[in-house]
């Protein structure tokens, strides 16, 4: 576990947008180290998002919101580990987090 302070209770505290945007820093690590052909740190971003990830799914509140986390790890590791089965592309990664992370600067 990478996330070892925010496991033990910190990340809970944040806002679901917060801890979105905190996802999407990762996968956006994860995009660019893709991008300049350095798959092993690619790897580990996306690693880390996917662990972020899995602290937000423990920590959700609303059901409702299950469907759409669970969704969206499945496509994550798709795109980064599988092959693509759900044509995923970096724009529609960057475009989905970039949402939460104007969210959580306007304090949702």
């Amino acid at each position: 576990m990478q996330h070892k302070e925010l496991a033990r209770g910190r990340w809970v505290k944040m806002s679901f947008c917060e801890q979105m945007a905190n996802v999407g820093s990762e996968v956006s690590r994860a995009l660019n180290w893709r991008k300049k052909e350095k798959d092993s740190l690619s790897k580990e971003a996306v690693n880390r998002a996917l662990e972020l990830l899995d602290l937000t799914i423990a920590s959700v509140q609303k059901y409702s919101r299950l469907k759409e986390l669970f969704r969206a790890r499945e496509a994550l590791v798709d795109f980064f580990y599988g092959v693509n089965e759900f044509s995923s592309s970096e724009t529609l990664w960057r475009k989905y987090f970039d949402c939460f992370n104007y969210a959580a600067r306007k304090h949702c």
